[in-house]
């Protein structure tokens, strides 16, 4: 039997349970057996890349998923005889399919054979992952709009970030690849300032030039995105993920009510914010404040350990290069200091992150120097060399071994 007749069989099974005569109607139909207040499935997408596949499940509402990280997914071993793969399955509390996605979805990316969602109850729908090959998963929740992130690596990717005897954990790993995301793009402008000075197009022309300069230190440099389009924040982070990298660094404009506001801050990835943090966070990531809780709870499940003290080490370097080159140019830009905060881009990067404000476009000196080519050249210039002095502590580290790895 080939991989895609065990595929479609496999599919074929799931939906007999979607099929039920219980089971009358379709998405937001309530038929004569369906609950009320149950969630309904939007959407199903998947990003596909070499040992990286994401699926997203987009949901009308919220719905109960206990255990960020995998703790409820079922690992099933492959059943030849019946002609069923290896796969991954999660069961949704709240959530209703119908016959909607009865026929599945194929991937035949090489990773996943395919996606399967069926009613496992009348009120719980189960969502199947077909593997072709596995090394590990990863399982996030996110709002606005409420989804299921599933992220399935392959063997070499696994390889890649499992510490193993005789190599050194992921923390002291050489830095060779380096993310850089402009925020924002395309339909979604961001924060629109003074003279309508708009966020996208500052973070754009700064991760540029940033790319530019960090290529001529020698790293590999992969942009989210190198003009104006619009990427939705799964897009983003798969791209991000799907890279191998090593440093990500997320480039944005700040905004406030009060014109007066103005400075550079750097984030960190962390539950523990103060209010300032949460409203920054809310804009960036498009989401109402009131509707954070919900990620404040998955970040407190996350164990940022290590990789969060390499953050805030990255953060540091970062920070304090580009402090410098701003008040070099204007000594009345504030410092606002390095900072925590939920963001979601950094809550889906599993490499050292940070998020850099690199100025408020609503106010009006700091839009004018955001204006300047030749200061966003600077401000580019001082973050490259922050990754720079970064790159060069961790490779004291491999250097020296584990115990050099936590100093400054």
């Amino acid at each position: 039997m080939s991989r895609a007749e065990r595929w479609a069989r496999g599919a074929c099974l799931l939906a007999l349970v979607a099929c039920l005569p219980v089971l009358i109607g379709g998405q937001g139909s309530p038929g004569p057996g369906r609950p009320e207040g149950l969630a309904d499935v939007e959407a199903v997408r998947t990003w596909s890349y070499a040992d990286y596949t994401r699926v997203v499940v987009e949901l009308s509402e919220s719905a109960s998923v206990e255990g960020v990280d995998g703790d409820r997914i079922v690992r099933l071993a492959a059943n030849p005889d019946a002609g069923r793969p290896e796969r991954l399955y999660l069961d949704v509390a709240e959530l209703w399919v119908g016959r909607r996605f009865e026929t599945g979805i194929e991937v035949g990316d090489g990773l996943l054979e395919g996606v399967r969602l069926g009613q496992n109850t009348l009120e719980n729908t189960r969502l199947v992952i077909d593997l072709a090959r596995y090394g590990r998963h990863r399982l996030l929740t996110l709002e606005s709009p409420p989804r299921i992130v599933l992220d399935v690596y392959g063997e070499a990717a696994t390889r890649d970030s499992v510490e193993k005897p005789g190599r050194l954990p992921a923390e002291l790993r050489r830095v060779h690849t380096v993310v850089v995301d402009p925020g924002h793009g395309g339909k979604d402008p961001g924060a629109v300032g003074v003279d309508g000075l708009r966020e996208k197009d500052v973070n754009l022309a700064i991760a540029k030039e940033l790319a530019e300069r960090l290529t001529a230190r020698g790293f590999e440099v992969v942009l989210t995105r190198d003009h104006d389009e619009t990427l939705g924040l799964e897009e983003r982070t798969a791209l991000a993920e799907s890279s191998g990298g090593d440093v990500f660094i997320s480039i944005h404009a700040n905004a406030s009510r009060r014109s007066r506001a103005r400075g550079i801050e750097v984030y960190t990835l962390d539950a523990n914010h103060e209010r300032h943090s949460l409203d920054v966070a809310a804009r960036e990531n498009g989401v109402p404040a009131a509707r954070l809780d919900a990620l404040q709870r998955a970040l407190a499940s996350i164990r940022v350990g290590e990789l969060g003290s390499q953050s805030a080490r990255l953060a540091g370097l970062v920070h304090d290069q580009v402090i410098r080159g701003a008040q070099s140019r204007d000594d009345s830009v504030p410092d606002l200091g390095v900072k925590k905060g939920p963001f979601y881009v950094l809550f889906m990067s599993s490499m050292s992150s940070v998020l850099v404000e690199t100025g408020f476009v609503t106010n009006r000196r700091d839009a004018k120097l955001l204006r300047s080519s030749k200061y966003r050249a600077l401000i580019a210039e001082k973050i490259a060399v922050g990754v720079d002095r970064y790159r060069q502590q961790i490779e004291l580290g491999v250097a020296a071994g584990p115990t050099l790895g936590a100093q400054e």
